[in-house]
């Protein structure tokens, strides 16, 4: 493995870096001071900054509008993106890997236009009953043999997306008599049916909301199926592999800002004639944290490496899956640590270890819990060998 980055992904790094401090973070507070609840197009800024450094699109190929970036190149840049807080990195222009396999008409009316920063796209997976077990999604979608439309139910939960979210991915059983074959639409929010039931606030202050979705009888073509019926679970996978090395990647990025912080006010807070610095009890937890720092990033950059250099797929969902595990559960661990070395000011949502705190959190959660995690990895260590997992 090569740990040494090119003059291209060093360019990329510093593009990326520069784009968090100089757009991302300087707008953190006031988005915390509104709680999130910022005006319709307060956003385009951040998109039209992200474009303009060739930040978006970036896990997309060139071809289509995107940036080509290798796994790695994916990486450099969410550790740099790790580093923000309120999840403002949503507002890059992007669209979920799923999209790969759009039609030319649907690349047409939702790829390129979110690739441009004019839509924006969510997934529907998950149900009231239906978390990390797809298998017990109750979604439906039947074919009305007189139109050849399908009629879409459903109720979803955890619908993310930020306020121009105005289409979602669908993940839905299409049923043919006893059969169920788990298959992706493209649903428009403004169909017929279409309707948010409620949209909670949550721990976190973030771009992206979280909104519940229900679909009675929402009508859409046959065109609207996205890579073919039957092919959901395995489509989502591939997202879900992604997303997992993208979220180990930020929260490596995220111990990083932290650990600076941290840092930088414990070498200046003199306390009983001393710098805090100077007393293990401070110092000694931002070491481990540096250690699970580095580890985190190590992680996640050998899992990248290793999906670029064509390693088996069923190995590089379980590397995934360690990096999003170990990363998730130490940068929450590093928060708490900071926020006690800040004490009563980490504490303060207009300092960023309080944020991080609260952000941190759902990254041990969604994509797949820890203990989803566990499971994935405890297979694998049977299934494809401990040398292979851990080498």
């Amino acid at each position: 493995m090569e740990f040494s980055l090119s003059p291209a992904q060093l360019e990329l790094q510093a593009r990326a870096r520069d784009f968090v401090h100089d757009v991302l973070q300087p707008r953190e507070v006031e988005f915390e001071r509104a709680g999130g609840h910022v005006p319709r197009g307060w956003g385009r800024p951040i998109r039209e900054a992200a474009i303009e450094a060739r930040l978006h699109g970036g896990s997309l190929p060139r071809g289509i509008g995107g940036q080509g970036w290798s796994v790695l190149e994916q990486v450099l840049v969410h550790e740099q993106l790790g580093q923000s807080t309120g999840g403002l990195w949503s507002y890059i222009p992007g669209a979920y890997n799923v999209l790969l396999y759009a039609d030319d008409d649907q690349r047409r009316r939702y790829l390129e236009p979110s690739l441009r920063g004019e839509r924006t796209g969510s997934y529907a997976i998950t149900e009231d009953g239906a978390g990390s077990d797809a298998r017990a999604i109750q979604a439906t979608a039947v074919r009305d043999p007189a139109t050849g439309d399908y009629l879409l139910n459903g109720e979803k939960w955890f619908v993310t997306g930020p306020d121009d979210t105005d289409f979602m991915i669908f993940h839905c059983n299409v049923v043919e008599g006893e059969d169920r074959h788990p298959t992706l639409f493209l649903v428009d929010y403004d169909r017929p049916g279409l309707e948010i039931q409620h949209d909670p606030d949550y721990t976190h202050t973030f771009a992206d909301r979280h909104p519940q979705f229900v679909l009675r009888d929402v009508r859409v073509p046959a065109s609207a199926i996205l890579g073919g019926i039957g092919q959901a679970n395995e489509l989502t996978n591939e997202w879900f592999v992604e997303e997992r090395i993208h979220i180990g990647a930020r929260c490596a990025g995220a111990m990083e800002r932290l650990l600076a912080l941290a840092v930088g006010w414990a070498t200046e807070r003199i306390q009983f004639g001393e710098r805090i610095y100077d007393f293990q009890g401070v110092s000694f937890p931002l070491a481990d944290s540096a250690a699970d720092a580095a580890a985190a990033k190590l992680l996640t950059r050998q899992c990248a490496w290793m999906a670029d250099n064509g390693a088996d797929r069923k190995v590089v969902h379980a590397k995934a899956s360690l990096a999003k595990l170990f990363a998730s559960e130490a940068a929450y661990r590093c928060a708490d640590r900071v926020v006690q070395v800040f004490g009563g000011r980490g504490y303060m949502r207009e300092f960023a270890p309080e944020r991080f705190l609260r952000e941190l959190r759902v990254d041990r959660i969604w994509e797949g819990t820890s203990e989803i995690q566990r499971l994935v990895i405890a297979r694998a260590l049977e299934k494809r060998g401990v040398d292979r997992v851990v080498g």
